[in-house]
């Protein structure tokens, strides 16, 4: 075990159209933790936070990330849970040492950590990831992915045909 990682740390996500933006944060938590769990929203989670209905059904966002986590040789250090609730195994689970978010849902680690506290559970260390920026200079996301505006790697799409 490498010694400057954490030996479990946890990210989530819906990763609907699975891009740039959410491949950095899952690369984050690699880099931080020897083990990552991923908890990926589920379909009935997705729709109770007033996601579009067009979101890719769970299967197919889970059949994207393990692939992403295969290409880089990064399956056997990962568990992918069904994130059913807003915090998800890091709110309860003593293993968990450490939380990975983007700048916009930094605010929901201190909800976890409170949660933690009040639990009697170490809190956790949390670590904040810039939003990355497409071509145009604002921020790569899946409703901008799901709209054609960008492709997963922030790159302006074309004219249309």
């Amino acid at each position: 075990m490498n010694p400057k990682k954490l030996r479990l740390v946890a990210v989530g996500g819906t990763f609907d159209r699975l891009h740039v933006g959410h491949m950095t944060l899952i690369l984050k938590a690699f880099e931080v933790g020897e083990r990552v769990l991923i908890g990926l929203s589920t379909d009935e989670f997705a729709r109770r936070m007033g996601k579009p209905a067009d979101v890719e059904p769970y299967e197919v966002r889970l059949r994207e990330l393990r692939e992403f986590l295969r290409k880089r040789s990064l399956e056997h250090r990962a568990e992918i849970v069904p994130l059913r609730d807003p915090y998800g195994p890091a709110a309860y689970d003593g293993r968990v040492e450490g939380l990975v978010v983007s700048v916009e849902t930094a605010w929901r680690a201190e909800e976890i950590n409170e949660f933690r506290r009040a639990r009697g559970l170490k809190p956790l260390r949390v670590f904040v990831v810039d939003m990355v920026l497409a071509e145009d200079g604002r921020p790569v996301s899946s409703s901008r992915v799901r709209a054609g505006e960008v492709d997963r790697f922030g790159r302006i799409a074309g004219p249309k045909a």
